[in-house]
């Protein structure tokens, strides 16, 4: 019994993990605009790697984001999709949530710290959410964190206040240092093996895990507005009227 975990919020990352929590195999591309061709391949070979069939897969974890539109709902509507057709679970988990936990893991930090997790938002913006850390080591040996403040989307220059007082993780601090002030040895992009953990966890506990996405803004491409037909427009005065 495993759970396979879709993320494409950043690069295409695909984790499998045993109910328990044990990773079972992983694979990632650093690819950002070809996922959908990327991400099927990458679950065959993950499925194959620990010889697992579909049918085994108690559930599929899906990545919600923040991220832009084209990238996350590969991965979403590949989750969705392959639990529909297996009658299991799709369980949704942000990104961020994930690298504040492997935060937790990779940097040591103890119950009452504080971490801005942060992604790449383009524009100069990044999508970020503080959190508090309640465990270095809970359920499947996953950290529990809560949530402070967030997720939201804004300019980099704007999140000090946010920065203040925290650990400062993810790639929106990394590709703005001048405003961020990035962590030694932080985690940059969610990791799919924390994901399935939180996932879990968070299934075992009785938690709704819903696969809606985080987009947090409209997306860059618009659906442009309808035009006016002919009669739409408002009629002609009669020529009575116009002889009035």
């Amino acid at each position: 019994m495993a759970v396979l975990a879709l993320d494409t919020s950043a690069a295409v990352a695909v984790a499998l993990v045993g109910d328990g929590g044990e990773r079972l195999a992983v694979r990632t591309a650093d690819e950002r605009r070809r996922h959908a061709e990327t991400l099927a391949p990458l679950v065959s070979e993950v499925l194959a790697e620990a010889g697992v069939d579909r049918s085994a897969l108690t559930a599929v974890v899906a990545g919600t984001g923040p991220a832009p539109f084209t990238g996350l709902r590969v991965g979403l509507v590949t989750a969705r999709t392959l639990a529909l057709a297996l009658g299991i679970p799709a369980l949704g988990v942000s990104g961020l949530d994930a690298i504040a936990a492997q935060a937790v893991s990779d940097l040591g930090l103890t119950p009452g710290d504080e971490v801005l997790a942060t992604a790449d938002a383009r524009r100069r913006e990044v999508y970020w959410a503080r959190y508090r850390v309640v465990a270095h080591e809970g359920p499947h040996a996953t950290p529990v964190v809560e949530l402070v403040a967030g997720p939201d989307v804004g300019p980099a220059a704007g999140l000090s206040d946010q920065a203040e007082g925290a650990v400062v993780v993810g790639e929106g601090a990394a590709l703005y240092p001048e405003h961020l002030p990035l962590a030694e040895d932080a985690p940059l992009v969610p990791d799919a093996t924390v994901m399935a953990r939180l996932a879990i966890a968070r299934r075992d506990a009785g938690v709704e895990q819903p696969t809606e996405p985080l987009y947090l803004r409209r997306p860059d491409v618009q659906e442009p507005a309808a035009r006016k037909r002919a009669t739409d427009a408002p009629p002609a005065p009669s020529r009575k009227a116009a002889g009035a």
